[in-house]
């Protein structure tokens, strides 16, 4: 039998619990820079128009599928900061279903800190990003 993986509360409360392990912001974006650095490369092919996430201050390219009913997130971003942020939600929402993501809304993020030690521009994309997860979880979920 395969490992089951973690709830979303799971993984949110597993990051609150990584993020109060590091001492400060320097730790922590290192730390965010650091999940980016191990998601998986994102095909050059898909860094085009059509996969360009706009609503983020930097360049970020952005794909999903739906694997039976789990939604299967993949992207990358020219910034290294916004490459981990994606990572990280990618942590929390990839591999769910279109409930699991639309009963979990994006305060995790205030939770974690990032939303005051963020640039107001970051803040903005990663709020986007969250809704576009979201969004497409609902049009999932009435279909």
């Amino acid at each position: 039998m395969a490992d089951q993986a973690p709830s979303i509360d799971a993984e949110i409360q597993a990051l609150k619990d990584e993020f109060a392990f590091l001492g400060d912001w320097t730790e922590r974006y290192q730390y965010i820079m650091d999940m980016g650095k191990q998601m998986p490369a994102f095909p050059s092919d898909k860094q085009d128009e059509a996969h360009k996430f706009h609503g983020c201050q930097s360049q970020v390219w952005f794909d999903y599928d739906w694997d039976g009913d789990r939604l299967e997130l993949s992207g990358t971003s020219d910034a290294m900061i916004v490459n981990g942020l994606i990572a990280l939600l990618f942590r929390v929402y990839s591999g769910r279903t279109a409930n699991e993501i639309l009963a979990t809304d994006g305060s995790f993020i205030d939770d974690l800190g990032l939303s005051s030690h963020l640039s107001a521009n970051r803040s903005t994309g990663l709020s986007n990003m969250i809704e576009k997860i979201r969004q497409l979880a609902a049009e999932r979920a009435t279909a």
